[in-house]
């Protein structure tokens, strides 16, 4: 298996591969191109999410500034919508359903390093997907850890810190996040 694969599948993997080196100078300079234009440029900036990410809906809304590792690891489902300063480490895949929404600053990390020093010293890294469910709010600030599920309609707090999975339909804050209680007909706002 190539570096690439390794990455990919979980396995452990050697992130000075050039074949990685050369993804995630891609990576940098479409992002670089995608912050440097004017929200206004609807289209250039639509071209260059195209190009950069594995796949999106055909709506879709990024602020800037967003960076990624890699970008063909990010699969956007229809009608997202991230904040400011949104961060991808998209190490392995990052699926993300419809109608998702992230505040300012939202993070989204599928990297990960071995507990033993000597592992991270060796320079081996691994990932985790993260999941992210169709009709989720995650709040500004919030990072998901490596392996994180969402699920369909959660709503995440501003500043939570996810280091597990959260079921559908809940309401989840904190550091480290947990289920506060159930979405239900009394959240209804229209």
């Amino acid at each position: 298996m190539t570096e690439k694969q390794k990455m990919i599948a979980g396995q452990l993997y050697r992130p000075d591969d050039p074949e990685l080196i050369a993804g995630r100078e891609r990576a940098r300079r479409l992002a670089e191109q995608l912050n440097g234009l004017p929200m206004a440029k609807v289209d250039q900036r639509t071209a260059i999410l195209r190009d950069l990410l594995g796949s999106a809906g055909d709506k879709m809304h990024l602020e800037n500034h967003f960076w990624c590792d890699y970008g063909y690891n990010t699969y956007l489902g229809e009608n997202f919508y991230a904040n400011f300063d949104g961060v991808f480490l998209d190490v392995a895949s990052i699926r993300i359903g419809a109608n998702a929404m992230l505040g300012p600053r939202v993070q989204l990390h599928t990297a990960t390093h071995p507990l033993i020093a000597a592992g991270r010293n060796s320079g081996w890294e691994y990932a985790k997907p993260i999941i992210i469910g169709d009709n989720v709010w995650i709040g500004g600030g919030a990072i998901i850890h490596p392996g994180v599920t969402v699920g369909d309609g959660a709503v995440i707090g501003s500043g939570s810190v996810v280091t597990r999975d959260i079921p559908v339909g809940v309401f989840a804050a904190g550091n480290p996040c947990r289920v506060i209680r159930k979405i239900g007909e009394g959240d209804r706002m229209m």
